[in-house]
């Protein structure tokens, strides 16, 4: 099949994310991806800037995950999980719990983020109707947040800025508090624990969970908010009697500078949601996790289960991909490569601050993010930073970077390059057409 094959094939038939089906873009064709290059149809090779969504953070073609899934396929590609284990789920398990925060002691499987979220905030609503009170129904959350696409993580997204407001007369209504302004390297701004207090001490008998993004608010607005914010609003979820629901999809395993964004603050969470980078990327998995006083008291209550059962939970194939790519992780110095490029992109971005059109540039382990005044043209400035070897995925007034952690000094160079310049000409274009 051609290029133009295929892209015609696309154009008519395939519906790509957040796009108009009748008003198709015009996709870049990947053929193959290795380490953290992309190379297209034509031979064009671009650095992926975006690690796939944030999920490959050992870059593509890894010999290690490549060897977990052919020799789990030796045995089996998938079996149900109702009634039947094995031992790619429990290996894997084990190796989780010994890395996520003490106190979490359940692992429910899924096949995706979204649904992670999902069977969190089920495991809420399940937890107080075993506990015979069923009145606490709703769910607490920030402004700027996002959780996922799924229906109730719709209702605990931004209203605004997370994607749904055209169904927001249908979602259930949940209870949001101001985004925290306090930044993660600024001061904490008391008020806005002050306002936690009035929300949760005024709804608290309706509230099952808190739930939020620890530390980095990702596609509500690529946010780094102050670790005592977090400190703090589990101290107040306790004195309330309120589960704390930490959605670490975006945030886990090695992100933000720690294994989990949690450990900024040095806090458990009731609940925890990991996916994207849990298998390296290689395949759509993801976990729910929580303490045993949630599954249990689930366990112990009517029904007497946990009502909730995906197909592919907990596939074999993704189960040892994700233990071979946790091995990986932890098998090498992940801080000090996640240092070493928080520190290029604070030296190499910050100077991008100085230009008219950009109104912030912050850097939070291997996240760089460069926020504009105004609303970017994406298709501008994806052409220009194509054009200059680099994928990047902008969208709203941000132009971001997560780049894998295997990235060399001289790729990460090349990238802040790219991003740098192609910046500093879209800057200079839109002050020209004022």
């Amino acid at each position: 099949m051609t290029q133009e094959e295929i892209l015609s094939i696309d154009h008519k038939h395939i519906w790509h994310p957040y796009t108009a089906a009748s008003r198709p873009m015009d996709n870049l064709v990947v053929k193959k991806a290795s380490g953290v290059f992309l190379e297209l149809e034509d031979g064009t090779r671009l650095i992926d800037g975006m690690s796939s969504w944030w999920s490959t953070i050992h870059g593509y073609q890894v010999p290690a995950l490549n060897r977990a899934i052919q020799q789990q396929l030796e045995n089996m590609a998938h079996v149900m999980f109702g009634g039947i284990t094995h031992r790619p789920a429990a290996e894997l398990t084990q190796a989780l719990l010994e890395v996520v925060p003490q106190g979490l002691k359940h692992v429910f499987y899924s096949d995706s983020g979204s649904v992670a979220v999902e069977v969190a905030m089920k495991m809420a609503l399940q937890y107080w109707h075993s506990k015979g009170q069923g009145s606490k129904n709703r769910f607490a959350t920030v402004r700027s947040g996002y959780h996922g696409d799924t229906w109730h993580d719709m209702s605990v997204c931004d209203p605004v800025t997370g994607m749904h407001s055209i169904f927001n007369n249908r979602l259930s209504p949940q209870i949001f508090l101001p985004a925290p302004q306090s930044t993660f390297h600024g001061q904490l701004i008391p008020e806005e624990l002050e306002e936690v207090e009035r929300v949760l001490s005024s709804h608290h008998e309706e509230i099952a969970a808190f739930i939020l993004e620890p530390i980095v608010q990702g596609a509500g607005g690529m946010r780094f908010y102050h670790p005592d914010y977090l400190n703090s609003l589990k101290t107040h979820c306790e004195k309330y009697d309120i589960l704390l629901i930490a959605d670490e999809i975006a945030t886990g395993f090695g992100r933000t500078g720690k294994l989990f964004a949690c450990e900024h603050a040095a806090i458990t969470p009731d609940i925890m949601c990991i996916g994207k980078a849990l298998t390296g990327g290689y395949m759509s998995f993801a976990a729910t996790l929580c303490t045993a006083d949630v599954a249990h008291t689930i366990s112990d209550g009517s029904p007497g289960v946990f009502m909730h059962g995906p197909t592919f939970m907990g596939n074999p194939l993704a189960c040892a991909t994700a233990l071979a790519s946790l091995e990986l992780l932890l098998a090498k110095d992940w801080k000090a490569e996640i240092q070493a490029i928080e520190s290029h992109l604070n030296d190499a971005l910050a100077g991008l601050q100085t230009l008219e059109a950009v109104k912030e540039v912050r850097v939070l382990g291997a996240i760089g993010v460069v926020e504009m005044k105004a609303e970017v043209d994406m298709k501008a400035i994806q052409a220009a930073l194509t054009k200059r070897g680099l994928w990047l995925r902008p969208f709203g007034k941000l132009i971001y970077t997560m780049p894998p952690f295997v990235i060399t000094p001289a790729e990460l160079q090349q990238l802040t390059n790219a991003m740098v310049d192609s910046i500093k000409a879209y800057g200079e274009k839109l002050t020209e057409e004022k």
